[in-house]
């Protein structure tokens, strides 16, 4: 196993993160300029949010299937193969007008960036010893959110300065250069050996996941959750350029280094969980990221920046307790269960775009309140059935599975 601070130490993490950059940053580079493109295309923001939602939801029904994959072909294939994917559907997106073609070219992007994310961590845990893994994954997460923020800032600068077709092709060039400076970093497994016929195997362990609501509960708080903290930050762009404030799209894409609160916010639920429930902490989140929404009622721009900071760090508190409680939970097949957490939580940021951006057509900001409200109850509502279900789970003895 390879130790740390020897030389592939070094490459594989710096590898890793740099590929982790890459994958978020061209995830989210259209979600702060979806006002400018449904002005371009003259559609409504309902219609426009597919541009975002397909790529995410293209990412969340392939992180399984990637995932067996790897198994049989090797993790770095893997990933090199939708690095290499992701300039070359970016590149497409410039030879097209059609809205239909951008959504189709996004939701086959979303498909390239699952094959990188859902293998990496799996890499390193293959790769690395226990101790230059504990170190090597704070630098990947760190990367995740890193990539998310620089690509959103970067695609509503590029597209306010210039227009969006510039901003995917400075974006895309950017990528390729990176994706073959990974490549040529990233070492050939060594710990890696292929196994056949796992796909009855992880589907056995897909279905028993959704069948225990003590993980499957937690899933559903990680999906409402995503649905409300990355869609309130979409509503948000499109409030920002409209009346009274008029923002340009260049300043309005700023607001999302308000993310910054919940990569700090991340790091402190390792200490919460050490004196507190970690449902009580998810609870708390939920609290925070609520207030956030109803202080940005304010029609003022440091009010709404203040509800942005507030929400962020609510979200991600409760994110990284509910993704901790699926893989401690989950008995058997863990890669599997955090997995399975990740595509509720995608299918929930795709799914709710569609619903808060519909409260913003039917009433601004105050419809979205009244939605966004109806969401938070819900996650209360699961928060209770899931303390509700750990009570009894640690009542109940302990009996053998049967054969």
């Amino acid at each position: 196993m390879i130790e740390l601070h020897t030389k592939q130490y070094q490459q594989i993490t710096w590898a890793l993160a740099l590929g982790s950059f890459l994958v978020f940053c061209n995830l989210y580079i259209f979600q702060p300029i979806l006002p400018q493109l449904a002005t371009h295309f003259a559609v409504s923001e309902t219609k426009i949010n597919w541009v975002f939602a397909a790529s995410t939801l293209g990412l969340s029904v392939c992180l399984v299937p990637w995932a067996i994959t790897s198994e049989s072909v090797g993790r770095r294939s893997v990933m090199l193969a939708g690095l290499f994917a992701i300039p070359i559907i970016g590149y497409l997106m410039l030879l097209t007008e059609s809205l239909s073609t951008l959504v189709f070219l996004r939701a086959c992007m979303g498909v390239a960036l699952a094959a990188f994310a859902s293998v990496a961590v799996a890499y390193m845990v293959e790769e690395l010893s226990s101790e230059a893994f504990t170190c090597a994954i704070g630098g990947y997460i760190a990367a995740n959110s890193l990539g998310g923020i620089a690509g959103r800032v970067a695609g509503g600068i590029l597209t306010g300065y210039f227009d969006w077709h510039t901003a995917v092709f400075i974006i895309s060039s950017f990528t390729l250069v990176c994706v073959i400076i990974v490549a040529f970093l990233l070492p050939k497994q060594e710990h890696f050996t292929p196994t056949r016929g796992l796909f009855f195997h992880h589907n056995r362990a897909l279905f028993t996941h959704l069948s225990t609501p003590i993980v499957w509960v937690a899933m559903v708080i990680g999906g409402i959750n995503f649905a409300l903290f990355v869609n309130l930050y979409s509503v948000m762009g499109f409030r920002l350029v409209a009346a009274p404030h008029h923002l340009p799209v260049a300043l309005s894409a700023l607001i999302f280094l308000c993310y910054l609160a919940g990569t700090f916010s991340s790091k402190w639920t390792g200490r919460w969980s050490a004196h507190f429930s970690p449902i009580l902490g998810m609870v708390l989140g939920t609290e925070l990221s609520m207030l956030g929404m109803l202080v940005a009622i304010i029609e003022s721009i440091p009010a709404m920046l203040i509800g942005l900071l507030l929400i962020s760090g609510g979200a991600f508190f409760t994110h990284t307790l509910a993704y901790a409680w699926v893989s401690q939970k989950a008995t058997t097949a863990k890669a599997t269960a955090t997995a399975l957490y990740l595509v509720h939580y995608y299918v929930g940021g795709s799914i709710g775009g569609f619903f808060l951006l519909y409260c913003w057509q039917q009433g601004k900001w105050a419809s979205v309140v009244e939605g966004g409200s109806v969401l938070y109850f819900a996650l209360f509502a699961l928060c209770w059935k899931l303390a509700k279900l750990n009570r009894k789970d640690q009542t109940t003895p302990m009996v053998a599975n049967p054969r």
